[in-house]
């Protein structure tokens, strides 16, 4: 597996958590950037890392921000992602086990480090449970192909 990820300023901060969690579930990672604190816009990235997704670059994907939600939103905007905006290891699991997101998102100003490793760690190693559960993705492919 090999793994996108993609912040902007606000979320860099989690970054590093990240790729320790990657590193040590031995998964390979492309990192979109952004490299310093300097103010950038959240949805350049959500772009970069949701392209590579679509496209078979990468697998999955991580994206931060300040918040997770901003950058969830963008990457939403493409057809075919399913960014979960995560913020405990519960929706970790279940973004994962339950709605089959090839793309997570989370937020530096209101998760630690700490918090954004045991989710990493967590979400890629839940595996998707199918079942029921596909009938509702399969619904949630429908309306992108009515409204996106």
């Amino acid at each position: 597996m090999k793994v996108g990820i993609g912040c902007d300023h606000g979320g860099i901060v989690l970054k590093n958590a990240c790729i320790e969690a990657l590193k040590e579930l031995n998964i390979e990672y492309v990192d979109y950037g952004t490299y310093t604190e300097d103010s950038v816009d959240y949805p350049d990235y959500a772009e970069k890392v949701a392209k590579a997704v679509l496209g078979g670059e990468v697998d999955k994907g991580i994206l931060l921000c300040g918040t997770g939600i901003g950058i969830s939103i963008a990457a939403n905007k493409f057809r075919g992602i399913r960014c979960a905006h995560i913020t405990n290891v519960f929706s970790a699991k279940a973004s994962s086990e339950h709605n089959n997101a090839n793309i997570i998102a989370m937020g530096g100003r209101i998760t630690t480090s700490e918090e954004a490793k045991e989710m990493v760690l967590a979400f890629f190693s839940t595996p998707y449970a199918g079942g029921r559960h596909q009938t509702r993705l399969d619904k949630i492919t429908e309306i992108e192909k009515n409204y996106l």
